[in-house]
């Protein structure tokens, strides 16, 4: 059995449980290629990435190439000889000469059962969309949007209560899992290639701000699974007295009643406020207004008293 040597891609919290298992399965892990430091957080401070902070963790070198159609970068990969790249959220799309090096090609951990949720925001995609189950395939790369051969999945349920963060984690040690097996297979000559199904392709679009936009006449599902599925990013939210706020934790109360978009419904007991949706009514237990600190639900209600029937938000 041949014991591949192995150029590894990938950028945040997602991708660390790939390399990690690498490390721990004793394979050769010959550089970690991830993206530049950027600013980060309020203060804007230059921070590296995730994988990169890991990586130096465990003494294996690392380059942050501005981009990987950079022919010096290029050639600095060949020269290393890999046998394998593996790629787990790692930023840049691969141009043809760089996936040409590796002997037996370059194998990407995608967050989702492809061909659904090709794309860049796959799990954040699957909660908005209400999908019941979810998974990870390991899949051979070409220069299409996550379009090249499949070659294992594994799947998850998506709990009710899971936010886009919590699905993230899963499928992150899901992943982890799933390339040791697949680099198995590799190793012993036994590779897979199953085209993907064109027919049921899906997309999951790169997420922007307004995405969040909470529309209040969509039923209490909907709201409650377009909450979950962007937090904690770009949050959802809606706007009162001109104000944006971001609602963080919500839980389904009422469904399929009579609705009351937008208006505040009331109080629950040591869990927050209701408001109505199109067919009942959701639970919101934790905010955070534009300028102020995060907060309960009901300790936004102390600075901003309401009453039964006024509106908390428009519809």
């Amino acid at each position: 059995m041949i014991k591949v040597q192995i150029v590894f891609m990938g950028t945040p919290d997602f991708a660390v449980p790939t390399l990690k298992s690498l490390i721990e399965n004793k394979h050769n892990v010959l550089s970690v290629i991830t993206q530049p430091d950027r600013p980060f957080g309020r203060k804007r401070i230059k921070t590296a990435p995730p994988v990169k902070k890991f990586a130096l963790e465990h003494n294996i070198p690392v380059l942050q190439p501005e981009s990987v159609k950079n022919e010096d970068f290029i050639d600095t990969i060949r020269e290393l000889k890999p046998d394998l790249f593996v790629v787990a959220a790692f930023g840049q799309i691969l141009p043809r000469a760089l996936l040409d090096i590796p002997f037996f090609g370059a194998i990407n951990v995608h967050a989702s059962l492809l061909p659904k949720y090709r794309g860049a925001a796959p799990i954040q995609w699957a909660i908005i969309n209400g999908e019941e189950y979810t998974g990870v395939t390991t899949m051979w790369m070409d220069e299409g949007m996550d379009t090249g051969d499949i070659f294992l999945s594994d799947s998850i349920k998506i709990q009710m209560d899971w936010t886009s963060e919590d699905l993230s984690r899963e499928l992150s040690m899901l992943g982890a899992d799933l390339i040791i097996e697949t680099i198995e297979y590799i190793e012993g000559n036994s590779i897979i290639r199953l085209p993907q199904e064109e027919e049921h392709a899906t997309y999951a679009p790169i997420l922007k701000k307004q995405d969040g936009k909470i529309n209040w006449n969509k039923n209490t599902l909907e709201i409650h699974n377009l909450i979950r599925g962007l937090n904690p990013w770009p949050y959802a939210y809606t706007i009162k007295d001109s104000n944006e706020i971001k609602l963080i934790r919500s839980k389904i109360y009422k469904t399929g009643g009579e609705g009351n978009p937008g208006k505040f419904m009331g109080i629950v007991k040591d869990e927050g406020f209701l408001v109505g949706t199109a067919d009942g009514c959701l639970l919101i237990q934790e905010l955070h207004e534009a300028g102020k600190r995060r907060m309960t639900a009901l300790d936004y209600l102390k600075g901003h008293p309401l009453k039964e029937g006024e509106y908390f938000a428009d519809a």
